[in-house]
């Protein structure tokens, strides 16, 4: 495929733009040939102008043939064939194995969406016929169903160069809802968007969808990506990353003359809770495992477990799971920037006076801190995200203060529970407490995995996610980009 570095708009390219920058390899910093150029005002402006008029031809399109829209964005991923899989290993530095399966869950969850709208129920049908001889009033009739927003824009992820991107959930579930999508390629791989973001074009040619129905834009600009958020045609804003950068958009979003929702997923620390008959049955086990799951991707997961909550008694776990994680290595970054906010997050939690690292590897590498639940909860700022394969392990003195800690924590996309069905039966509290915080709760396994299933919620209160109704993986985050109208009196002839 020749990589030409130009915005995406519809059927069409563009570079009206001076600047440029350059992919990186992951792993070395060097940087890939093709110049990817900056978009313009313009070309924003050009690609959401595309959208709104393709809003309009969608409105008339059947749901059969926006299934064979997606079914073709499947197809033309995969016909790209090894090209693809070797371009997102370079730029995220991810193992070809990682990729391939990635690629796997890409286009599995495309398929999920065509098959999720082929049943005419996906639009939630609720008809409440006319009662013409109540008293004292006849009723009218009331129709209602899910109808789509308009023009929506995605923000792709870092840590993911194909599911969470150009073809991933988001984009899939507002496409699928009949939602026009312009895309803003993520910088850290924008050759691996380029790929993708032709694929859907050309399967959008191949299906005689309208044109604008998807664009993709390169910047590297805060100020374009929020320009992009306030147009006044943009009716939804997906984003996956960083809780400032996601903030940022949210708060542009609703200070518009016309806000709008914005979805977005801003890292989460995921507690993990270890109970002590749990611990006693297969404590060795945990070790092993927790310390993979904290390194799996490097650590590079929204859902790493990040935080682990054990009563004082049991803290000798934590020398077994630090002996663990001193066995394992530290590899590539998905970028340069992450690497550094990792070592510099690593380095922040050795400092601090009431926080201890068990691990002994030099910084950064692999890592476990230790602090007590008092401290934790005193100072906010020992609980910030270290994205990246470190854990922080909270001693709580007893089961009151376990639940005091975790009432204490700001939202969070999963919370897990490790002990014995015996033992929690024992402590409900602890899944009412976990129940008030998470989107996701986990019994004896780990978080890094999200299942790509109707019943996943992968979502949480705030910070976890601006908007803790829905979910970005499963087929109900499509309902993120539409909205319920009723037709009151209308004969069903008339309803679209």
């Amino acid at each position: 495929m020749n990589l030409t570095g130009e915005q995406i708009i519809g059927n069409t390219f563009s570079k009206l733009g001076t600047s440029t920058f350059q992919g990186m390899q992951a792993d070395s910093g060097i940087a890939i040939s093709t110049p990817f150029y900056e978009a313009t005002a313009a070309e924003i402006d050009l690609a959401i102008a595309k959208a709104k008029t393709a809003f309009a031809s969608l409105r008339k399109i059947s749901d059969e043939k926006r299934v064979l829209f997606l079914e073709a964005i499947a197809e033309e991923i995969m016909a790209i064939g090894d090209p693809l899989i070797e371009m997102a290993c370079l730029e995220a530095g991810l193992p070809t194995a990682r990729i391939q399966g990635e690629r796997g869950r890409t286009t599995g969850q495309v398929l999920a969406f065509a098959n999720f709208i082929k049943n005419k129920a996906w639009v939630n049908p609720i008809d409440d016929p006319a009662l013409p001889d109540r008293q004292p009033l006849p009723k009218p009739s009331l129709f209602q169903k899910q109808i789509p927003l308009g023009p929506v824009a995605v923000f792709g992820a870092s840590n993911f160069p194909l599911a969470f991107s150009v073809a991933g959930g988001d984009t899939m579930s507002a496409l699928a809802a009949g939602c026009p999508v312009v895309f803003k390629a993520h910088p850290a791989h924008p050759n691996t968007c380029e790929m993708v973001g032709r694929a859907i074009q050309k399967a959008a040619q191949r299906t005689q969808m309208p044109e604008g129905i998807f664009s993709l834009v390169h910047t590297t600009s805060h100020e374009l990506g929020g320009y992009l958020v306030q147009h006044p045609d943009i009716q939804a804003v997906a984003f996956t990353g960083s809780y400032r950068g996601g903030k940022a958009l949210y708060d542009l979003a609703v200070r518009r003359p016309n806000p709008i929702p914005v979805y977005a997923e801003m890292g989460s620390i995921n507690p993990v809770v270890l109970l002590s008959e749990g611990l006693a049955t297969n404590g060795a086990g945990l070790a092993a495992n927790f310390s993979q799951s904290v390194c799996l991707g490097q650590g590079q997961f929204c859902t790493n477990p990040g935080l682990i909550v054990i009563q004082k008694s049991d803290a000798a776990f934590l020398q077994d799971l630090a002996a663990q994680l001193d066995t394992m290595s530290l590899n590539a970054f998905l970028t340069q920037g992450i690497a550094q906010a990792f070592t510099k997050g690593c380095e922040k939690l050795d400092q601090h006076p009431d926080v201890k690292r068990y691990t002994t590897q030099a910084i950064p590498s692999p890592s476990l801190f230790v602090t007590s639940a008092q401290a934790a909860m005193k100072d906010q700022e020992i609980l910030e995200e270290v994205f990246g394969p470190s854990t922080l392990a909270v001693v709580v003195e007893n089961q009151a203060e376990l639940i005091a800690f975790i009432e204490s924590l700001p939202g969070q996309l999963t919370g897990t529970i490790h002990g014995t069905i015996d033992e929690i039966k024992a402590f409900p509290e602890l899944i009412e407490a976990l129940s008030l915080r998470v989107g996701r709760i986990l019994l004896n396994g780990f978080p890094t995995g999200v299942e790509v299933s109707p019943a996943m919620v992968h979502g949480g209160p705030f910070p976890a996610t601006s908007d803790s109704r829905g979910t970005s993986v499963g087929t109900q985050a499509i309902y993120r980009f539409t909205r319920p109208i009723c037709y009151q009196n209308f004969p069903a002839e008339l309803i679209n």
